[in-house]
């Protein structure tokens, strides 16, 4: 499977994916808000750093999203922005809803 087919898979097929790092603070920021609303195996975290093929996969982000920087978050296949983003949207009740909409937890 190439870069581009596993990462369009599991932006197709996740409900909830980050692609992340695991030092990365503004990642744990965006992970920290999700996991506050959803149990940690409802989140498909990517963590580049520990994946050969991360620089690919960032680069390939780049493409899809127009940024290159992690975390790099995706809702029902859509992208909703970093770790700030993740964070601003749960504050404001966005962040529930979108999660809500696309299944991943009760309304």
């Amino acid at each position: 499977m190439s870069t581009k087919e596993f990462v369009d898979s599991k932006i197709k097929n996740g409900k909830v994916v980050v692609w992340s790092k695991s030092y990365c603070p503004y990642c744990k920021k965006a992970k920290d808000a999700l996991f506050s609303l959803l149990p940690k195996d409802a989140v498909d975290v990517e963590e580049l750093d520990q994946r050969s093929d991360g620089d690919e996969i960032q680069d390939y982000l780049l493409q899809l999203t127009g940024g290159r920087s992690v975390p790099r978050v995706f809702i029902g296949g859509k992208f909703i922005g970093g770790g700030d983003d993740t964070v601003r949207m749960k504050k404001s009740g966005e962040l529930q809803k979108l999660l809500a909409d696309v299944g991943a937890m009760a309304a």
